[in-house]
């Protein structure tokens, strides 16, 4: 369940009946009732270049050839997605 006016960012996860009564930011993960923030999903930096390089736009093809780097935890191979 989610409070009015609550925002859930990019890539975030909610555990099942938990009550959302805060903004949830980029790749975090939450749950409970109330809802607390369990964890982020990737380090800041990470999550900021996948925020920068939206590759939610992407066709398919493109994000299925490059699925172990989006969910990988290496910075420099995911910033050389952003030039291609």
């Amino acid at each position: 369940m989610f409070m009015p006016g609550v925002r859930v960012e990019n890539g975030a996860i909610i555990g099942t009946n938990s009550l959302i009564t805060k903004n949830v930011g980029p790749y975090e993960i939450w749950g409970g009732n109330p809802a607390r923030l369990i964890r982020k999903r990737f380090s800041d930096e990470i999550i900021d270049c996948l925020q920068e390089i939206q590759w939610w736009n992407w066709d398919i093809k493109k994000i299925t050839e490059n699925i172990d780097i989006l969910l990988g935890k290496d910075l420099e191979k995911l910033r050389q997605l952003s030039e291609i």
